[in-house]
């Protein structure tokens, strides 16, 4: 059975969250740490961006307006509003045999984790193809599939995105508690308010929280628990309590400095 660190890194703003999970990233490529499961969260509230999604899709003033951040992310995909959620990154080298093959293959292999995790929590979850849901076609994350999407009750549960860069895989994605469709939908710019409204309509036949599916609130530890054991059971991993070495700490923090906290990297498209 292989060990994998489990790290909890708390709080953190959008800048630094996408930093921390580049620089185990970066470690990882040397050597330096084993695979990695992060659990983490946004303060502020943050609208994160897929690598290559146009500036002109977001509603400045209105972020502005909310305290909302805005940062982007080394991922592609589209836009997530991180609020009340639980984040995960699954970091490792793409040659390890649990998340090897092709990017569906070990998309699936890291959804088994997250498909458990979801069932430890009493949810009737399932994996199902992003053909059986159909797609929306807005900026929003959410209501753009992936090619596989973990579902309750025919609504999405679970955001998630990947990237290979140097033999190392980076996924990382939002579990959500609660969410505000109100608020997702006034942070990103429509060609006509009729257009917001209906896509806002069916971004809530596509998609739901876990308060929604389950009908209770609940907590971040709760989440964190029933996913960690969930990735455990389907991976066949020792998950081992662990932190964030010095050197990664200085590199996320040099790469906040160099990239994610710079308006050149957030507003490069």
């Amino acid at each position: 059975m292989q060990e994998w660190r489990l790290l909890t890194t708390g709080y953190h703003d959008g800048a630094m969250n996408m930093a921390i999970d580049e620089a185990i990233t970066l470690s990882m490529t040397g050597g330096k740490v084993p695979p990695t499961l992060r659990f983490y969260g946004w303060k502020p509230r943050c609208l994160s961006l897929g690598y290559a999604q146009r500036t002109e899709e977001v509603e400045w003033d209105e972020c502005l307006e909310q305290e909302i951040e805005v940062v982007r992310r080394s991922t592609g995909g589209r836009a997530i509003l991180h609020d009340q959620e639980v984040t995960y990154s699954v970091i490792a080298p793409e040659d390890n045999p649990l998340v090897s093959g092709s990017v569906l293959q070990s998309y699936l292999k890291i959804s088994q984790g997250l498909l458990l995790g979801l069932q430890n929590l009493g949810l009737s979850a399932e994996m199902v193809s992003h053909k059986d849901l159909g797609a929306l076609g807005t900026a929003a994350c959410f209501d753009s599939p992936s090619s596989y999407e973990l579902v309750v009750n025919g609504k999405k549960v679970v955001g998630s995105a990947q990237k290979r860069k140097n033999g190392i895989l980076l996924q990382h994605g939002s579990i959500i508690r609660e969410i505000d469709v109100e608020l997702i939908f006034n942070v990103l710019k429509f060609p006509t308010p009729e257009i917001r409204t209906n896509m806002k309509q069916a971004f809530r036949r596509k998609a739901c929280s876990l308060q929604e599916a389950t009908g209770h609130a609940l907590s971040d530890g709760e989440i964190m628990k029933a996913v960690s054991e969930g990735f455990s059971r389907a991976l066949g991993v020792e998950l081992i309590n662990g932190a964030l070495q010095i050197e990664e700490q200085n590199l996320a923090l040099d790469l906040v400095k160099s990239r994610y906290g710079t308006v050149e990297w957030t507003k490069k498209r």
